[in-house]
């Protein structure tokens, strides 16, 4: 069905006056089935934490660990360790290709009781590839990658709830070299983010703690590729927000349920239009389609995060497909054993992506282990399908926060 709207002008055509109206084309719009939100550098969505892949990629609320500061910073105020250094390895794509990978670094240090400080690196590689300028010549190996550098800092501002600032240098180095221009692209990116965690509630037969958080991440300009305004990308800021809750049953077993959803908050495409200017409605030879890829392009970063909470062509429905939500639950026993599972929906006109996760997490000493695996549940394949995810943390410091 055609959406239309009348333009504030008339044309006078021969003995008659017609009335040009601009008609959208929802259809033309949703000719692959789907429109999702597209941004650059991507790669800053991809979960490259094993414990909360194990969760539906969920993060934002759950109890803090060394990766907090891919999810939300403000958690490591909360931490129980002084000190931690982790490192994990996704592979990705890992049906087609053996060489595309995410590796990522992250350390934490717990100052006093009400601060800490924090910084990571992620590395997405994606292979080498083999470029010819002409057939015969000697092929050039490049291979393209994009990584993000930052650093953090969380303070406590009341006894059950903290916040966190994170500054983020991301550079995409995607350009095929050539003789008129080189290097990459960079921006600046900030997040900010808060948590609750409150004090263990008695119930009858088990103990319990609620969490929540939230946080706005990779907030900053546009990343642009070369010097014309065709290559400008929204970086993907995104919203989170979850809740999770502990019940913990005795002093050997304990099981947390957490729920979050998300939205890129960045401004949707609208439907491309015509200008039918003799009233007939259709479409004729000489009435070109308007994508509106000029006025997107217009769109500023700052603005387009709240614009990006009403702008959906298809009104409020669509806006709500825009979000996506997750459910998890981890099991400790003894805590030094765990069980983890999850579910992430998308909806299939944004992106299609659904699917389940298990994971596990083994605890000795200082040292935990934690592996994940999803599987597609919808028809849409995911690049993370069939491979397992790891991750490896070393817990030190003399004091333990509790």
């Amino acid at each position: 069905m055609r959406k239309i709207s009348i333009l504030s002008f008339c044309a006078i055509l021969g003995q008659g006056v017609y009335a040009q109206q601009e008609i959208t084309l929802p259809d033309l719009y949703l000719s692959q089935g789907m429109a999702p939100i597209t941004t650059g550098v991507p790669f800053l969505l991809i979960n490259a934490d094993a414990r909360s892949a194990g969760m539906g990629d969920m993060g934002v609320a759950t109890s803090p660990d060394a990766f907090s500061q891919q999810h939300n910073a403000a958690k490591y105020a909360f931490s129980e360790k002084q000190q931690g250094f982790a490192i994990s390895y996704t592979p990705y794509m890992a049906s087609i290709a053996s060489d595309i990978s995410l590796a990522q670094l992250n350390y934490f240090n717990k100052l006093n009781e009400r601060s800490a400080i924090a910084a990571s690196f992620r590395y997405f590689g994606m292979g080498d590839i083999e470029l010819m300028e002409s057939f015969g010549a000697i092929p050039v190996t490049v291979s393209p990658n994009e990584l993000a550098l930052d650093v953090s800092g969380s303070l406590k501002l009341s006894e059950t709830f903290s916040g966190a600032v994170t500054l983020r240098y991301i550079s995409s180095n995607l350009k095929i070299p050539s003789s008129n221009e080189s290097g990459a692209a960079s921006a600046v990116a900030v997040d900010i983010a808060g948590y609750y965690q409150s004090e263990v509630m008695r119930n009858n037969g088990f103990d319990g703690r609620l969490r929540a958080g939230f946080a706005i991440q990779n907030m900053g300009p546009k990343i642009k590729y070369t010097d014309d305004q065709f290559s400008e990308n929204f970086l993907p800021t995104n919203f989170r927000l979850g809740v999770g809750y502990d019940f913990i049953l005795d002093q050997y077993n304990k099981i947390s349920a957490y729920g979050e959803v998300t939205k890129l908050m960045v401004p949707s495409h609208q439907y491309p239009s015509y200008i039918d200017a003799n009233g007939n409605g259709e479409q004729d030879a000489n009435e070109p389609t308007n994508w509106h890829r000029n006025e997107y392009r217009e769109k500023g970063w700052f603005g387009g995060m709240f614009s990006s909470f009403g702008d959906a062509p298809g009104g409020f429905s669509e806006e709500l497909k825009e979000f996506t939500w997750s459910l998890g639950g981890e099991y400790w026993y003894q805590d030094s054993f765990a069980f983890r599972l999850g579910y992430f929906h998308e909806s299939e006109m944004k992106g299609a992506r659904q699917y389940a996760t298990l994971g596990a997490g083994f605890r000795y000493n200082i040292v935990n282990i934690d592996v994940s695996y999803l599987f597609a549940t919808g028809a849409t394949q995911n690049p993370l399908e069939n491979s397992l995810r790891f991750s490896l943390t070393f817990n030190f410091g003399k004091n333990n926060y509790k």
